[in-house]
This record gives structure tokens, C-alpha cells and sequence, in this order.
């Protein structure tokens, strides 16, 4: 049959084997890119709701 040298050689040639065989996963993420021109408009509109808020209640803080 097979000697315990042969099944440890069959063995080793098994785990290359399957060590040469991995999966590679990559995960590429194109740049973004974002224009940000909302923070004066989004200023102006929270000042104005505070404003409209202190008139509404005048003794909130």
C-alpha cells in the first residue's frame, strides 16, 4: 500500500496546493467628488427659522 513517507508527501503536495489556490478579493472605490455650495444657503434658512423661533417665543432662552 503506501508507506507513512508517501501520505506525508501526498499530504504536503495537497496543502501547496491548496495554499496556491486562495482567492484574492480586491475592493476598488472610484473617487467621489462632492461640490459642496449648500452652507450659505442652509445658514441663511437656519438663521431665518431661529429668528422666526425667538419671535415666536421670546423667553426660550
Amino acid at each position: 500500500m503506501f508507506s507513512k513517507r508517501d501520505l506525508i508527501g501526498v499530504c504536503g503536495v495537497i496543502a501547496l496546493t491548496a495554499a496556491a489556490c486562495t482567492p484574492t478579493v480586491r475592493l476598488e472605490v472610484a473617487p467621489i467628488q462632492i461640490y459642496a455650495k449648500l452652507d450659505a444657503d442652509v445658514r441663511v434658512r437656519l438663521d431665518r427659522e431661529l429668528q422666526d423661533l425667538l419671535v415666536e417665543n421670546p423667553n426660550l432662552f
